[in-house]
């Protein structure tokens, strides 16, 4: 089987970090803070958008040439923003359990490259994906299928897919790809999950392996 990940809001909470390296770019442009909540309501559709809503928030507008500056203030802050960071509880034997089951992995994130690959690194957590499809590896980024599509191909294989997410962009990107999704409901989804089209919702890591049962052929347990 080969199992699609999000990021952000699904594997590791980062909105801590992601919410004071957007308050230091406010700050850098004598701009006003927001708080934690503002923040992560932002967060989900890219590096960019974030920014954009964030530069909103601080300065009721958006001017291209504060943008693009503020933008690039926040990438190079991003990419070692994971003091704040946290994996979810539970994910890392979750993974664990799947590798062992015989499932291939791959991420298919909004986040930049860069950051992604840091934030993996630092908790241990790269060597369990084949790929990483992250926000500026292809021209789209999800909702477009694309992303997922890519993440998929580079599995490789003709074995059962599904894609676990948080959201409400996770969820149409699955939908547009024709994948199963399996919505984790701790993440940064901005809608009660009932009206977020879902195979199956989780808010534990313990029970994804069964989920994966449940939407594909048996994994091998040894």
């Amino acid at each position: 089987m080969r199992v699609i990940f999000d990021l952000d809001g699904t594997l590791i909470d980062s909105a801590p970090d992601i919410h004071a390296a957007g308050n230091a770019v406010l700050a850098a442009e004598g701009l006003a803070p927001v708080t934690e909540a503002q923040s992560r309501s932002f967060i989900g559709n890219g590096a960019r958008v974030f920014v954009e809503r964030l530069e909103r928030a601080g300065a009721g507008s958006n001017n291209p040439d504060r943008t693009a500056r503020m933008h690039q203030n926040f990438l190079g802050k991003y990419e070692t923003a994971h003091a704040l960071t946290r994996v979810y509880p539970g994910v890392e034997a979750a993974l664990e359990s799947l590798r062992t089951a015989g499932c291939r992995m791959a991420i298919c994130t909004n986040k930049p490259s860069a950051p992604t690959h840091t934030v993996l690194a630092h908790f241990g957590l790269a060597g369990l994906f084949e790929a990483v499809i992250g926000g500026d590896t292809l021209p789209v980024i999800k909702p477009d299928p694309a992303p997922l599509h890519a993440a998929i191909a580079a599995l490789g294989g003709d074995s059962a897919v599904v894609f676990v997410g948080d959201s409400e962009v996770d969820a149409a990107t699955a939908q547009a790809a024709g994948v199963p999704f399996a919505l984790f409901t701790r993440g940064y989804r901005k809608t009660p999950p009932e009206v977020i089209a879902h195979a199956h919702a989780f808010d534990d890591f313990a029970a994804l392996p069964g989920i994966l049962r449940a939407l594909s052929p048996p994994l091998r347990t040894s």
